[in-house]
């Protein structure tokens, strides 16, 4: 006889449900089929992140976006944009203009990740030195000798 299965505690929000899934069940990102799964894969995406920084002040063109994310190819900007706007983070307006003229701005839900990621990229430039004294103490550590 099979023990029914129980559900394991949350880490970080035990006890907390956020959101229910139209089938039910709450939604749980360490719960791996769980959708809000893919979610957190497209918010905690580094070009996400940037994007959304970018977009925090108002509608900017590809061109701007290209400008302000050092680094970012084109093929990973279009890419990472369609699947905000696929999410419902990101808008794309289109002007019928000759050239047309395409921008970029976050809807009502993006708006709400601009804190939260605000945050993170805030952490990551205050700790990087710490960060990479961590790195260097343990890859010193690593080497034989």
């Amino acid at each position: 006889m099979r023990t029914p299965r129980t559900r394991r505690p949350r880490p970080g929000t035990p006890g907390r449900f956020l959101a229910w899934l139209p089938d039910g069940r709450p939604a749980d990102v360490y719960s791996a089929p769980c959708p809000s799964r893919q979610v957190l894969d497209r918010i905690t995406d580094k070009r996400t992140a940037l994007i959304v920084g970018c977009l925090s002040t108002g509608p900017k063109r590809y061109s701007e976006l290209r400008t302000a994310i050092d680094g970012v190819s084109e093929k990973m900007l279009t890419q990472t944009l369609r699947s905000l706007e696929r999410d419902g983070l990101v808008a794309r307006t289109t002007y019928p203009t000759v050239p047309p003229k395409v921008e970029y701005q976050l809807t009502p839900l993006g708006h709400t990740l601009t804190a939260p990621l605000a945050a993170v990229r805030d952490w990551a430039e205050r700790h990087i030195n710490e960060v990479n004294n961590a790195r260097l103490r343990h890859d010193f550590s690593a080497m034989p000798g």
